[in-house]
């Protein structure tokens, strides 16, 4: 494999790591420089490396920046194995010991931001700071649930073994992957729906024709609840950065935001006028916050 760094025009070159006899994409640039860290992104969930693009062009004018495909998404592998939290954790762990060699900041979206919370929490030498950026994630209740009715709970066990069932979890897949239905997603969670490009709406679709992609679709349904955020937080001890797209659908940022600040108060937050996906939808605004963030609270004690 060749460790060649390469600076990202239109389309960002990469190359393949070789993790568990699978390959995995990641791409680079930038210098490295010994007075702050490497910075490595995170994609959410049906994303990939090219969601980073914006960033990466200008972040690598301060940073070494590094991103990656988890495995069972992007250009990376997808193989028929059970996908689950501690995996992707495993993941980016070992992709910053061998390939990076020193403490990086992490940097995830959604999905990208609760794997990035179980590396810091669980394999604190990897990590320099974290960054979330809407990120996903169960937290423990704080109210306790009322006990389903018998009926309630045959409906709610009938549905979990239907959506556990290939043929439906294939069926929804293949609805789901159409360009128009993720074109339709896109235009819910980005505010700009100027930044919902056919572009992106082909980076996304793309990885759902490799081979595996619907067996990595299906594991959603099947793989169990992973730890709890709040049991992450209170084991981290690193500088946190949280960023909130207040435009989000599919999560209050300002109920999620009170959490957060509930189990680490000496966190760093900005609220956002965007959606899901801010880092792609306001890269200009998202970029100088982690610039400025990194440089302030990162790298003095690099």
């Amino acid at each position: 494999m060749t460790e060649t760094f390469v600076r990202p025009t239109d389309t960002i070159s990469g190359s393949y790591w070789i993790w568990r006899d699978r390959p995995i994409y990641w791409v680079g640039a930038g210098d490295p420089r010994s007075d702050r860290p490497p910075l490595l992104l995170i994609h959410g969930f049906g994303a990939s490396t090219d969601h980073w693009r914006k960033n990466i062009a200008e972040l690598q004018k301060d940073f070494q920046v590094w991103a990656i495909d988890l495995i069972g998404f992007g250009r990376s592998a997808k193989p028929d194995w059970v996908y689950s939290a501690d995996l992707w954790r495993d993941q980016l762990h070992d992709f910053i010991q061998t390939q990076i060699g020193r403490p990086v900041v992490l940097a995830g979206n959604s999905l990208g931001g609760y794997a990035s919370l179980c590396v810091a929490a669980t394999r604190p030498e990897s990590v320099a700071g974290v960054i979330l950026l809407n990120s996903a994630g169960p937290f423990t209740a704080t109210e306790p649930v009322a006990e389903p009715t018998p009926r309630r709970k045959l409906a709610k066990t009938a549905l979990k073994w239907v959506f556990q069932q290939d043929w439906v979890s294939f069926a929804i897949f293949q609805w789901t992957r159409r360009r128009s239905v993720i074109r339709k997603t896109l235009l819910k969670v980005y505010l700009d729906q100027t930044a919902v490009t056919d572009r992106l709406v082909e980076e996304i679709y793309r990885p759902s024709c490799d081979r595996g992609a619907a067996r990595v679709f299906a594991s959603v349904f099947k793989t169990p609840q992973g730890e709890k955020v709040d049991a992450l937080l209170d084991r981290m001890d690193c500088p946190l950065l949280t960023l909130w797209g207040q435009g989000d659908p599919w999560m209050n940022a300002r109920d999620r935001s009170a959490r957060f600040r509930q189990h680490y108060p000496q966190l760093s937050e900005h609220f956002l006028d965007a959606g899901h996906c801010p880092h792609d939808e306001i890269p200009d605004r998202v970029n100088a916050l982690m610039r400025e963030w990194i440089l302030a609270q990162v790298a003095p004690k690099y």
